[in-house]
């Protein structure tokens, strides 16, 4: 199932006398003076990090400079395949069936992936779904399902392929394995550290260089917009994902994106536990619209993508008569998780109310996500433990009619002593206006458009 890392002559060469081909210092001044790096500067550059050859201030130092001068596309092609060969590739062709898999840039209340997976995997196309933990204000799959008794995110290559199999559920949700792009978590959690997340050539090799050497056929990216995502703003999303879906079509997968609104939180929870409970109300035919029609959206673009063509009415069918629910439960035991147990439940609440009638106009993704992290529901640092109950739960949504004294939000945790913080996160995250405002009247209408705001194929 997995193959090792090609060889690359430009670096796997040792050189005379264990001398490097290039210095850190000169590739670093290079992309400084913004001249576009080689092939074979990009490909010695990554492997020697990977080999601790080229030490972490300078790795910090190189991606600065592109954060600041960016990556010409053949640039961003090259470097993510240099990240790709640094470790292993999957391969799924012996499943005799198409594969498919979502990636999401990361929001707040994101709970796609839960119902998607399930419900794709009901129409014959294996979901490869390999996922990770949060990190701030935006939440971690991995961290959502941990809250299930029992369940367990690291599985084996056998184990993986066992349910992906015709004679499995079809679909895994699981953490990825170690030799999966290496180069990339190192770099990671670098960037993290040094103010450089937020640079398109970086985060688009980043999310690629995983996604192809993971193996899936088909890959649709969920490209985030707004308040509570990396891009703020439509033009820089686009970019990113018209990049995105470039260095997948380049590599052999059939790649699309759809371009999401994450100006508010996706759904009526943000938390761990929270989060589940409302994927399986999704899974049981109910649950909030917006939840419901970006999960039936993605799974329209990966059917399709997989050579498998479903239409929206049929999708919507496989929810509500508990097909996609078989699936789940089917996922959910394979992996020692118990899909009876009830979810944790945080023993401390309180709530927010709003303090005027009117429309609620704002509820600010970001302040959301800030809060829910502050109950306890995300980490400040990779290692951090979380909160499976800690989160915030909506009552409304922008767009809607509130009465004053009417609960908006009611916060969990199991630490009362955060509420103030979470309560100062939420400061000047919500809005309410008159009736007859502009800003009423423009908030109605972005919840009747819809969370899908573009389709980059």
């Amino acid at each position: 199932m997995t193959v090792p890392a090609f060889p690359n002559p430009a670096v796997d060469a040792p050189a005379p006398g264990g001398v490097e081909p290039f210095d850190a210092v000169d590739v670093i001044a290079a992309k400084r003076d913004g001249d576009r790096l080689t092939d074979a500067q990009i490909d010695w550059v990554i492997d020697a990090y990977t080999r601790g050859v080229v030490a972490d201030e300078q790795m910090s130092a190189l991606a600065m400079a592109i954060y600041l001068v960016g990556m010409d596309r053949g640039e961003i092609a090259r470097w993510t395949d240099a990240m790709i060969r640094s470790g292993q590739r999957m391969d799924f062709s012996c499943l005799g069936r198409p594969t498919a898999d979502k990636h999401s840039t990361g929001g707040v209340g994101d709970k796609i992936t839960l119902p998607l997976a399930p419900l794709v995997a009901v129409f014959g196309v294996s979901v490869p779904q390999l996922s990770g933990r949060g990190l701030g204000h935006t939440g971690g799959t991995l961290d959502k399902l941990e809250s299930i008794p029992g369940w367990r995110a690291a599985l084996s290559n056998d184990e993986i392929m066992s349910m992906l199999s015709a004679d499995g559920p079809g679909a895994v949700i699981c953490a990825a394995g170690s030799g999966l792009a290496p180069a990339d978590k190192k770099l990671y959690a670098l960037r993290d550290t040094t103010g450089t997340v937020s640079c398109v050539p970086l985060i688009a090799s980043s999310i690629m260089s995983k996604k192809i050497a993971e193996g899936t056929g088909a890959l649709v990216l969920d490209v985030k917009v707004g308040s509570g995502a990396f891009m703020k703003e439509l033009s820089q999303a686009r970019e990113l994902a018209e990049t995105m879906v470039a260095l997948g079509t380049d590599a052999g997968v059939v790649t699309r994106a759809l371009l999401t609104d994450m100006s508010t939180p996706l759904g009526l929870t943000a938390g761990n536990a929270l989060e589940v409970r409302e994927a399986l109300e999704v899974l049981s035919g109910g649950g909030p619209v917006d939840v419901v029609d970006l999960t039936v959206a993605l799974a329209v673009e990966m059917l399709d993508a997989a050579g498998r063509p479903v239409a929206e009415d049929e999708l919507r069918a496989a929810l509500g008569d508990g097909r996609a629910m078989d699936v789940w439960r089917e996922m959910i035991r394979r992996q020692d998780g118990d899909p009876d147990a009830p979810l944790p439940v945080a023993p401390e609440t309180e709530t927010i109310t709003a303090d005027a009638d009117g429309v609620l106009t704002r509820l600010d993704a970001l302040g959301v996500g800030v809060a829910a992290w502050r109950l306890g529901a995300g980490r400040a640092r990779k290692e951090d433990p979380v909160q499976a109950v800690a989160g915030v739960e909506l009552h409304a949504k922008p767009g809607e009619a509130v009465r004053a004294g009417q609960p908006l939000l009611t916060l969990h945790t199991a630490t009362p002593e955060r509420f103030a913080r979470a309560r100062a996160a939420l400061a000047d995250a919500i809005v309410v206006s008159a009736p007859d405002s502009s800003e009423a009247r423009a908030a109605v209408a972005r919840r009747r458009s819809g969370v899908v705001l573009d389709r980059i194929v």
